[in-house]
C-alpha cells in the first residue's frame, strides 16, 4: 500500500528555514527567553553589553577594553541568543508545517444528527462543531465524519488518509476492535451511525495539531533535571565571575595596576563557562524526539511517554501481528487410521470451501498445490456449509448424507462421541506432538470418522529473533502475550526467541503482570487496540493504542500509532532511546567543551594581573583581545554546527549500556575536548588579522 505524498518537512527545506530564521528574532522576547534559564543568562549578558557599548560612545570607559571591542562581544553574544532561538525554531519547524497541513484537511461539516437514536428518519442538520459528547449522528457515503465518536450501527469502508497518510481505506463497524472513528475522515461507501466522543476543540485532530505543532510539548521529568542541573551551573559560575570580579578589584588596589579587569571580559567568562550549548540545544532536542516519533506515524500523548520508551526495560508484545505474521497457514496434512494424504487433503478442502479466514483459504490452497484439488465434482446447490461458531469451534459441509467437519480436537472429539463413534487414539497423539511444536491441529471427519490432522502454524516474522536478541544486549527483557495454551506459547516463544510468555491471556492477567513488573522497579511498555486492552494500556509506563482499536483503548493509552501495527512498538522504543543518547551524547560534548574555552579566556583575562597564568596560554592565543572573542565565537557557532545532529539524533545503536557509555565518552567526551582546541586556534588565527578594526 502506498503512502499519501507527505509534506517536505526536511530541515534544509527553504520557506522552513526562513521561517525559522523570523521564528528566531520573534523569540528574542523576554517572556520566550525566559523559558531557558541558561540562554536567558547570555539573553541578559547581550543586553548588558549593548548597554556598555552605549555608555563607551559617551565616553564611559570599562577597564581598557575599546568601544569596538564591547560592539564585537555585545554582536556575538546576540547571534548565540539567536541561534539557540534558531535551533528550536527548525525543531518547531517541522511540526508546523505537518500541523498547517493538517489544519487544511479541517473544515466546516454539516451533521446530520439523530433526535432519536433509534429512528435514523428523525435528523436535524447543524454545524459539526455543534454537537456535543453523547450526541447520535448519521454520516453516509462520501460524507465527512464531523466528529470523534463510536460507531453504534452499520459498517462502512472509511478514507482515514488525512489522518494516517495512508490511501487504502479501512473498515470501520459497529461493536469489536474497529468501531472508534475520527473527526475529519470521510465515509466511502454505506452509512454509519456514530455516538460522539469528543466535542468540538478536543477531538482527535485537535489533539495531533497541538501536539505536533509543539504547543502542548510539556519538559519531560529528564529534561527539568538536566536543566536543573545546567540552572545550578549557571548559577554556581555567576558567582565565581562576581568573586572574580572582586577580588581582582581587590588585588588590583593593592598592586596598584589600573584598570586590570574589564566587565565585558568577566560576562565573556561567564557566557564561556556556562553549559550554553547544551543549554541551547536542549529544548531542540526534545522537539525533534517527539518530530521523528511524528514521523513515524505515532502521536505521543505526552513527551513523557516518549522518555519512558528509552527508559523501557520490559517489553509486553502481542503474539499475532507482532511475532508471527498474524495468521497460522496449514503446512501439513496427516492422516491417521490407515486413510491416504489425499483423502485427508479432500475432505480437509470440502470442509473449507465456505472458510474465508486466512486459515481456510490456506488450507484450500495447500490441498491445491499438492494434490491438484481445484473443481468440485459436487453441485454447490446440494451444498449446506456450516460456519464456524464461538459454541461449536468446528466448521464444515453437508451433502447427500455425508457430514464433514473441521475443529478442535477438543469439539472433534466430543462432536465423534455424541454420534456414537469412536474418537482416533493416534489422532489424539499426533495432536499432542503438534501442540508441542507449538503449532495448531485441526481435525477432519467424515461422517463422524477421523480422517487425519490438518498441521497449522505460526509463521514467525523473519529477524524477529535477532531483533529480540539484540534487546536483550540493551537490557531490554520481551514477554509475548497470547492466547494459546502453554504448550503452544512455549514452543512459539522458544523459536521466536522471546525471554518469557503470558499464555491464555486475560485482561486481567495482563495488568497484574504489568504490576508485579512495575513494584519490582522495571518500566513497562504494551500495545493494544480493544476495549478489554485498556485496564493494561492504563497501567503501562509506555501505552500504545492501535488508531483503529477502540476509543477506550486510544484514552487509556499515552501514544497511538495512526498505522495500527504492533510491530511499531518497537520502533519506538527505539526513537526513544535516541531521544535520551542525544540528550546525554550532547551534554557530554557541552561539558567536555568548556575545558578548552577555560584555557582560552581565564589566560587572557588574567595574564596581566597574574603573569604566571601565561603557562595555561597552551593554545598561544594572539592576544587576550582575539582569545575572548574567539572563544566566544565558538561558543555560538558549535550551537549552529551541532542543530542537525540534535534534530536528527545520535545513531541508534543496540549494545550494552557500558558499551554504549564508553563510545559516547570517547567520541563526545574526548571529541568535545580536542575540537574546541583546534577550532579555537584557528578562529583566533583569523581574528588577529583583523584586529586592527577592533
Amino acid at each position: 500500500m502506498e503512502k499519501k505524498k507527505m509534506i517536505n518537512n526536511s530541515m534544509f527545506d527553504k520557506s522552513m528555514l526562513l521561517r525559522a530564521v523570523k521564528d528566531s528574532f520573534i523569540k528574542l522576547s523576554p517572556k520566550d527567553e525566559l523559558k531557558n534559564p541558561v540562554m536567558f543568562l547570555v539573553y541578559v549578558s547581550a543586553l548588558l553589553t549593548t548597554i556598555l557599548f552605549v555608555f563607551s560612545l559617551f565616553g564611559i570607559k570599562d577597564g581598557i577594553v575599546t568601544a569596538a571591542f564591547i560592539l564585537c562581544v555585545a554582536i556575538i553574544l546576540w547571534a548565540t541568543c539567536l541561534f539557540s532561538n534558531f535551533a528550536e525554531a527548525v525543531a518547531e519547524g517541522r511540526g508546523k508545517a505537518q500541523a498547517d497541513s493538517l489544519r487544511a484537511t479541517r473544515k466546516e461539516v454539516i451533521a446530520h444528527k439523530l433526535i432519536d437514536k433509534n429512528d435514523k428518519n428523525q435528523i436535524e442538520s447543524i454545524e459539526g462543531t455543534l454537537l456535543k459528547k453523547g450526541d447520535y449522528f448519521l454520516v453516509e457515503a462520501n460524507e465527512q465524519i464531523p466528529a470523534d465518536g463510536e460507531v453504534v450501527e452499520g459498517a462502512a469502508s472509511v478514507d482515514e488518509s488525512a489522518i494516517t497518510g495512508e490511501s487504502a481505506p479501512v473498515i470501520r463497524e459497529a461493536g469489536g476492535d474497529r468501531s472508534a472513528v475520527t473527526g475529519g475522515t470521510t465515509i466511502l461507501s454505506d452509512w454509519l451511525v456514530i455516538k460522539v466522543t469528543q466535542e468540538a476543540g478536543n477531538s482527535f485532530l485537535d489533539k495531533m495539531i497541538g501536539m505536533v505543532e509543539g504547543a502542548n510539548r510539556k519538559k519531560t521529568p529528564n529534561e527539568v533535571a538536566l536543566e536543573i542541573l545546567l540552572v545550578a551551573l549557571s548559577l554556581i559560575f555567576l558567582l565565581v565571575t562576581a568573586s572574580l570580579y572582586t577580588y581582582t578589584s581587590m588585588t588590583s588596589v593593592l598592586l596598584g595596576v589600573k584598570d586590570s579587569i574589564s566587565v565585558v571580559w568577566l560576562i565573556a567568562l561567564l557566557v564561556c563557562l556556562a553549559p550554553t550549548t547544551i543549554g541551547a540545544l536542549l529544548s531542540a532536542i526534545g522537539i525533534a524526539g517527539m518530530s521523528r516519533l511524528n514521523r513515524a506515524n505515532v502521536l505521543a500523548m505526552s513527551g513523557r511517554a516518549i522518555e519512558a520508551a528509552g527508559d523501557v526495560d520490559v517489553l509486553l508484545l502481542d503474539k499475532t501481528g507482532t511475532i508471527t505474521l498474524g495468521n497460522r497457514r496449514a503446512a501439513e496434512f496427516i492422516p491417521v487410521d490407515g486413510h491416504e494424504i489425499s483423502e485427508v487433503a479432500d475432505v480437509a478442502q470440502l470442509a473449507s470451501l465456505a472458510d474465508e479466514t486466512p486459515e481456510g483459504r490456506s488450507i484450500v490452497i495447500l490441498a491445491k498445490n499438492q494434490f491438484g484439488l481445484r473443481e468440485r465434482k459436487i453441485n454447490e446447490k446440494h451444498l449446506e456449509f456450516i460456519p464456524f461458531t464461538a459454541q461449536t469451534k468446528m466448521s464444515g459441509v453437508n451433502y447427500a448424507n455425508v457430514e464433514i467437519r473441521k475443529g478442535a480436537a477438543a469439539n472433534i472429539e466430543k462432536y465423534v462421541k455424541e454420534n456414537n463413534h469412536q474418537y482416533s487414539k493416534e489422532c489424539q497423539n499426533i495432536v499432542e506432538k503438534i501442540s508441542k511444536k507449538g503449532g495448531t491441529p485441526l481435525v477432519v471427519t467424515k461422517n463422524y470418522e477421523i480422517y487425519g490432522i490438518i498441521y497449522l502454524k505460526d509463521i514467525i516474522k523473519k529477524g524477529v529473533k535477532e531483533k529480540f536478541a539484540d534487546l536483550r544486549k540493551m537490557g531490554i527483557q520481551t514477554i509475548m502475550i497470547t492466547g494459546d495454551n502453554p504448550i503452544t506459547a512455549a514452543a512459539i516463544a522458544a523459536e521466536a526467541g522471546v525471554d518469557d510468555f503470558l499464555a491464555q491471556a486475560t485482561p486481567e492477567s495482563k495488568l497484574e503482570t504489568i504490576k508485579e513488573f512495575q513494584k519490582k522497579g522495571h518500566l513497562v511498555a504494551m500495545t493494544g487496540d480493544g476495549t478489554n486492552d485498556a485496564p493494561a494500556l492504563a497501567q503501562a509506563d509506555v501505552a500504545v493504542a492501535m488508531n483503529s482499536g477502540t476509543q477506550a483503548a486510544k484514552e487509556a493509552g499515552n501514544m497511538v500509532d495512526l498505522d495500527s501495527s504492533p510491530t511499531k512498538l518497537l520502533e519506538i522504543v527505539k526513537i526513544g532511546k535516541q531521544l535520551l543518547m542525544t540528550r546525554g551524547s550532547l551534554t557530554t560534548f557541552s561539558i567536555a567543551n568548556d575545558i578548552s574555552k577555560y584555557f582560552a579566556i581565564i589566560p587572557a583575562i588574567f595574564m596581566n594581573l597574574y603573569p604566571r597564568l601565561q603557562v595555561l596560554n597552551i593554545m598561544h592565543l594572539s592576544s587576550p583581545t582575539s582569545a575572548i572573542l574567539s572563544a566566544l565565537i565558538f561558543n555560538a557557532l558549535i550551537i549552529v554546527a551541532l542543530i542537525p545532529l540534535a534534530l536528527k539524533g545520535v545513531k541508534y545503536r543496540e549494545v550494552t549500556a557500558k558499551k554504549l557509555l564508553n563510545h559516547n565518552l570517547l567520541i563526545y567526551g574526548l571529541g568535545g575536548i580536542i575540537i574546541p582546541f583546534i577550532a579555537i586556534k584557528l578562529i583566533d588565527m583569523i581574528v588577529a588579522s583583523l584586529l586592527g578594526i577592533v
